[in-house]
């Protein structure tokens, strides 16, 4: 049985945008779908695409009117989810990013410990067994959101903001995982930090990773983080 997407609800979201949203859930199969649609799409507006943004569930499209209309828009869309098929798996990169897990950089470790009734160990164990898959980049040059974060370590965002993260922060937000690019404010559960530069001018596209990537957490110890560079700074605990 050949799987089919409906075609997608479109919301208009400015005089040359528009927004389409393909699922009501979050899910991580919906990225094979994201990735095939948006091939599709680029196809079909050619010069005429400015912009086009996957996201958890939705893809953000911005066109140029000197090329399109809007009814010329909708008629591409309609066209490019015409037996739309998923992209194989596997499509993106799997970047294997080193990460030291410990209550100094990662002062919601115990947090997560308590509220999951887990050891620190465990919580540390199965946040870096699971290959995540990123979703969309935003918030922050080089930020990529990343899931599903198993139900059990899944942690609301803190109530007060901290007002200064470390570069390479890694957090938890609801089933969401990430880390922070650059020092910025952040209010996610912080369980470690990793050395890996995630935004940089001489990469492609100046992220190292891009939505239908995929990311494993591998844990390492003190002097090796270090060794790879890594701020070791220790973080208050309360925002």
């Amino acid at each position: 049985m050949t799987l089919r997407l409906p075609a997608p609800i479109i919301e208009v979201a400015g005089i040359d945008s528009l927004i389409l949203r393909l699922f009501e859930q979050i899910e991580e199969s919906n990225m094979a779908w994201m990735l095939a649609a948006c091939q599709r799409l680029r196809e079909e507006f050619g010069a005429a695409l400015v912009d086009l943004v996957p996201s958890y569930t939705t893809l953000f499209l911005h066109y140029d009117l000197g090329h399109l209309d809007p009814d010329q828009a909708r008629l591409l869309i309609e066209r490019a989810f015409t037996e739309l098929q998923p992209q194989r798996t596997g499509i993106g990169r799997c970047h294997e990013l080193p990460t030291w897990y410990h209550p100094s950089v990662g002062p919601e470790l115990r947090l997560l410990a308590q509220r999951s009734g887990l050891d620190e160990a465990e919580v540390i164990r199965r946040h870096a067994a699971h290959e995540y898959q990123v979703f969309a980049l935003g918030f922050a040059p080089g930020f990529a959101f990343m899931g599903l974060v198993e139900e059990a370590l899944a942690t609301p965002r803190l109530s007060t903001p901290r007002k200064r993260i470390a570069a390479g922060s890694v957090g938890i937000a609801d089933r969401q995982t990430a880390i922070y690019p650059m020092i910025s404010p952040g209010g996610w559960n912080l369980v470690g930090r990793t050395p890996s530069r995630l935004f940089d001018r001489a990469l492609d596209g100046y992220s190292l990773m891009q939505p239908g990537d995929r990311v494993r957490f591998m844990p390492i110890e003190h002097a090796e983080f270090v060794r790879l560079g890594g701020d070791d700074t220790p973080l208050e605990s309360t925002p």
